[in-house]
């Protein structure tokens, strides 16, 4: 069996190149802040899809109940008059026709080095692991 063969290896190196063409993705939208015209693009994300025989049962939702007036609500059960910002679609658009938003590309950046990093210490972890279990390490 090759070493390429080995599910989690496989998902790791598919995970790594996926992080790896969205920095360019990104590096791009960056690059073309004072570009007239220009939208920001990105990747959509990364999904694998389970065997049937490991998916989860689906779970049931729980709902938090106010016993006390005084109780603070739970997530999604606020009665506030302001709109929480993911529910924001659009982004600002300038005069000359571009909508890229520097700061929130950056924090898409640094979310995508920070994920880059986890998946590449996984895969360092995993193949010590290999070496390990062959006596090699």
């Amino acid at each position: 069996m090759a070493i390429t063969d080995i599910p989690i290896l496989s998902m790791l190196r598919t995970r790594l190149q996926w992080a790896q063409e969205r920095q360019r993705v990104l590096a791009e939208n960056v690059a073309n802040a004072d570009t007239p015209s220009y939208r920001a693009r990105d990747l959509a994300p990364l999904k694998f899809e389970t065997p049937a025989q490991v998916a989860a049962a689906p779970v049931s939702s729980v709902t938090l109940v106010r016993t006390e007036g005084g109780h603070l609500p739970g997530i999604g059960q606020s009665n506030s008059p302001f709109r929480s910002s993911e529910s924001r679609g659009a982004y600002e658009t300038r005069p000359t026709g571009n909508a890229v938003n520097i700061e929130q590309e950056m924090m898409k950046v640094a979310s995508n080095q920070m994920d880059y990093q986890a998946a590449t210490a996984l895969y360092s972890r995993s193949l010590s692991l290999l070496k390990t279990a062959l006596g090699k390490g």
